[in-house]
Formats: structure tokens, C-alpha cells, sequence
């Protein structure tokens, strides 16, 4: 930055469109939804800016359809991994001595490649390969993305600008270098943009990434970096591989030059992380960050004084948009007595209105859950709640996976608050209900804090203030995004920082400068003008 101080683009949120009937983005995400469905893609590993084939594949297939083959990835073996650290630690060279402007051109150039002409393909993967509904696909894949992109470099240079006071005597100034070394990145199927995210703002700051995509997103994360390529990342700055996520993370944390770990996924996998991690301390070069979005067991609770409607779309759309696949997803409700019966009866009415099946008909709001093993895992729940005399499934509770991975959105209510799916996060379109007594609001308020290991979003709906605000308070540490009168799910760049805390993960905050500054170690210079040419101080005298 020796030539200038430069203002980037200020950064707004991406407008979500309609995808209304009769609108031409409508017809074009049709477009490429068919002509990718009825197509094969090959994505091979991507190593220093290199397609690499092994020959070694797995089959893509759609969650709705999973006879039908939309392509084929390609699996590494630990000397790819090993070529990926290696050629990523070359490329930090001259990645991290690049000037920051010219990184940010690169990933505010990726932000406008998906707005525009990579808008339709990338939404159009997400719905084949993850199933989402357009809506649903739209807010991620494209929009968030797009978020995540333009607010990290406006972030990144907010971070540069923040510098020590200096006097007339020395100049202070704070360098933002990347972390020594290279980062490593382990994403989630449930959302493109997460995915994209989590190496691209390493990279920004200037580090170099070994990225772990899910194996149940990979047909988006091809586009991701087939939109990084064309907005001018150099080669060997991100680096993806596919396969055996215990080879490729032994063989990663094995290495001494690794310096950091964004993951979001599962908490058992991120607690067996950093535990790996940490028998390995003495081994790296540097103490490695660790950055975790993990699990959730998020609520809603009511207040009697609660607008039944509003409670019950809040559960209707914070339970089952994208068949509860969101960390953030509503999984479990408390609902006073006084009003429950009016909201039992708005959500079953929106639950039957509910059509589901695939997301190329864009009437269906719910799609299917992404592979065989979570489709058993909610199978076996739903069936052991209909055994148990503490429980009832008021609504859905059917399931099929003849053609698709289907799962009815499911509405469980039970006597006991502590039920096992009170507590468990199941990670699907299935909730559980607990009626409490409407005096009972504070009690039902240390029960909603006391019932899960997680604390990542919940939502308190009520028009009493005090309610609103006992609820806020006794609340405080049972999530790291709350809501007040909406559902707990939805949060945007630039508005929302997400993250939770306990079991949910570091709470860094995806989406803001809190999260970029775990990928930079800061450097103090200190510049003296007039240097001292005597040991002795005045008190010497």
C-alpha cells in the first residue's frame, strides 16, 4: 500500500429476488437446473491451479433423486494432500507480500461474477446437489456469498486502518501480517455459502488454504472455485481436496507449517480436532488458531402474551425452511397453555399446505434431507416417539426414501421437557413442543437454559417488555444470536454476526472483522526518531 490509502466499495447486501412466476430469473435458474441435471460433471482435486484426476471417483446424485447421477468427484491420496500443503506454502510467498488492495480487487471481482453470470449456475447446484428450494438456494448460495465477499474486504481494510496512537518522539504503527505457515478449511454440506466463505476470508488477509469441502456440497464448491479461478486467485492460494476426511486431516495437523482451522461441522468432530491439535502442540512452528461453528439446539419460546400467527409462523419457517438442515434451524418450542391451542391449530394449517418434492418445482417448500444416513437417523427418532407415552406427533411423522431422502415435517409434542429430542439435535424438519403453564414463564426460561449442551440462536416472542426483557437477560449465555419477535434463523452479513458459544462452537462471529482478526498476527513497528546515545536516566543524577 506504498501508493495510496484506498476506499473500497461500500458495502451493501445483495438484493434476494423473487424467482416469481413470469420473472427472468425464474427462467434462467430453470435453465441451468435442467441442462446441469441432465448433464455429468467431472471435478477433479485442485492444486496449484491444477485439475487433478485420480481415477478414483464417487458418484453426485441429487438428495430428491439419488438413482439419478448428475457426476462424479475424485478422491486424494495423502501425497495430493501433502502437494497441496507444499504448493500453498510456495504460493505464501508471494500471496502474503501481495498488497492488499490487490487481494480485495480479487474477492470483490468474485462478489460481481456471482451476482452476475455465475448467479444462475451456482443457485442452479445448490438446489441439484443439496437440495434446497430456489428461496432457499437464493439467500445462500448466491446472496450470502455475495455478503460474505464485499463485507469482508470492507471489514479487512477497517482493521488495517485501526492504528496505535504515536508521538512527536517515535511513530507506532500495526501491520496485519497472515498467519505463518498455511490454514486449513472443513465445510458443511448445508451452505454454499459458508463454504465458499471460510477459505476465501483466510485468504484474504493474506494467508494460503488447504480446503475441505463436505462431501455432500461439492458440485457448488466446484463452481465456487471455478469463480475464484476467473476472478484471479493464483494458483496454489486455495487448494481443494476431496476423500477421506481422517487421512486428510492427520495428514494436515501432521504438518508443522500448520498455523489455523475454520471449520463449521459437527461438535463431536471439532472437540476430536482440537484435541488433535492440541497432542500435537509441541510439534508446529506456531500455536494454531481455532475458529468452530459447530451444533445447535436452538428454541423458541412464547410468552402468553405472544401473537399466535406470529408464533406459529416463526416455527413454521424457523423449523422447516430447508428441512431444518440449518445449525440455526428451531428444534425445539415452549408455548404457553393460554395460547397454545391457536397456535397448534395456524401450524398444522401451514404444515399441510406445505407441498414437498423437488426444488425444480418451484411450488415445493420442502425438499429432502441430504443422504441416506440422516434420513435413517430422523426415521429412528419419529418412530420412537410414536412408541413413547410422554409424546405425540401432532403433525407429519411419515417418511419415504424409495426415490428421494423424504422426510415430512414433523411437529413432536410431549409432557417432558427434558425428552430426548428436547435435547438432541437432530438436524432435520422435525420439532418438539413443550406446553408449559402460563405462570410458569420464568421457570420455563431457566428450563430452556438448562436443557442443551448448545448455545447458538433462540428467539423470545411476546408484546410484555418486561417478558421481553427477563427473557434477554436470563437468557444470555444460552445463545450467541437471539431473537426478538422472529424466528431464530436468517442472520445477515453486515446485520447479524453469527455464532454461538458452549457446545456451538468459538463464537467468532462469521461475518464480521471479529472473525478476519483470527487470521492475522499483528506486528508492532516502532519508528524511534531521535535515538538515545546514553544508558543514563535523570534519577542517576
Amino acid at each position: 500500500m506504498g501508493k495510496g490509502f484506498f476506499n473500497v466499495p461500500i458495502a451493501v447486501n445483495e438484493p434476494v429476488k423473487s424467482y416469481a412466476p413470469g420473472t427472468p430469473e425464474r427462467d434462467e435458474v430453470l435453465d441451468a437446473y435442467n441442462a446441469m441435471y441432465k448433464s455429468k460433471v467431472d471435478v477433479p482435486l485442485y492444486i496449484n491451479g491444477k485439475d487433478i484426476s485420480t481415477g478414483n471417483t464417487r458418484p453426485l446424485s441429487p438428495p430428491h433423486d439419488h438413482k439419478h447421477i448428475v457426476g462424479q468427484y475424485h478422491l486424494a491420496e495423502k501425497k495430493h494432500v501433502e502437494l497441496a500443503i507444499s504448493t500453498a506454502l510456495e504460493a505464501r510467498k508471494t500471496w502474503s507480500q501481495l498488497t492488499w488492495e490487490q487481494r480485495a480487487g480479487i474477492f470483490l471481482k468474485a462478489a460481481e461474477l456471482i451476482a452476475g453470470p455465475y448467479r444462475a449456475k451456482i443457485n442452479a447446484a445448490t438446489m441439484i446437489a443439496q437440495s434446497k428450494t430456489i428461496h432457499q438456494a437464493e439467500i445462500d448460495a448466491a446472496c450470502e456469498l455475495i455478503d460474505f465477499l464485499r463485507f469482508n474486504v470492507q471489514f479487512m481494510t477497517d482493521i488495517y486502518m485501526e492504528q496505535p496512537e504515536s508521538t512527536s518522539d517515535a511513530w507506532n504503527r500495526v501491520e496485519y501480517r497472515p498467519l505463518e505457515g498455511f490454514t486449513y478449511a472443513v465445510t458443511p454440506f448445508n451452505f454454499t455459502a459458508i463454504a465458499g466463505n471460510l477459505p476465501a476470508c483466510m485468504a484474504l488477509m493474506g494467508n494460503v488454504v488447504v480446503w475441505k469441502p463436505s462431501d455432500s456440497q461439492i458440485y457448488s464448491a466446484k463452481v465456487i472455485m471455478d469463480v475464484f479461478k476467473e476472478a484471479g486467485v493464483p494458483d496454489g492460494v486455495i487448494n481443494v481436496v476431496f476423500g477421506d476426511p481422517v487421512m486428510i486431516t492427520n495428514t494436515v495437523l501432521s504438518s508443522p507449517d500448520f498455523s489455523g482451522l475454520h471449520f463449521t461441522g459437527s461438535t463431536f468432530v471439532f472437540k476430536e480436532l482440537w484435541k488433535h491439535i492440541g497432542e500435537n502442540i509441541h510439534h508446529y512452528k506456531t500455536y494454531p488458531r481455532i475458529v468452530g461453528e459447530t451444533g445447535g439446539k436452538d428454541f423458541i419460546i412464547a410468552h402468553k402474551t405472544a401473537n399466535p400467527k406470529q408464533v406459529a409462523t416463526a416455527i413454521s419457517r424457523g423449523a422447516f425452511e430447508f428441512q431444518g438442515q440449518k445449525c440455526s434451524a428451531a428444534s425445539r418450542a415452549y408455548i404457553p397453555k393460554g395460547i397454545w391451542n391457536e397456535v397448534r391449530t395456524h401450524l398444522i394449517e401451514d404444515i399441510n399446505s406445505f407441498k414437498m418434492g423437488s426444488p425444480e418445482d418451484m411450488g415445493n417448500f420442502i425438499t429432502a434431507v441430504i443422504h441416506e444416513g440422516s434420513f435413517d437417523k430422523l426415521a429412528k427418532y419419529i418412530d420412537q416417539a410414536k412408541e413413547d407415552s410422554d409424546t405425540e406427533i401432532i403433525a407429519g411423522g411419515g417418511y419415504d426414501k424409495s426415490k428421494g431422502y423424504f422426510i415430512e415435517p414433523t411437529v413432536i409434542l410431549t409432557t417432558n421437557p427434558k425428552y430426548t429430542t428436547m435435547c438432541t439435535e437432530l438436524f432435520g424438519p422435525v420439532i418438539t413442543i413443550y406446553v408449559y403453564e402460563d405462570e410458569s414463564f420464568s421457570e420455563t426460561l431457566k428450563l430452556v437454559d438448562e436443557t442443551s449442551e448448545y448455545a447458538l440462536t433462540g428467539a423470545i416472542l411476546a408484546t410484555d417488555r418486561h417478558a421481553i426483557d427477563e427473557a434477554t437477560k436470563v437468557l444470555e449465555n444460552s445463545a450467541g444470536n437471539f431473537y426478538i419477535n422472529d424466528k431464530p434463523t436468517g442472520a445477515v452479513v453486515g446485520q447479524q454476526p453469527f455464532g454461538g458459544a458452549r457446545a456451538s462452537g468459538t463464537n467468532d462471529k462469521a461475518g464480521s472483522a471479529q472473525n478476519l482478526m483470527r487470521w492475522v498476527s499483528p506486528r508492532l513497528i516502532k519508528e524511534t526518531f531521535v535515538t538515545p546515545t546514553d544508558y543514563r536516566y535523570p534519577f542517576l543524577d
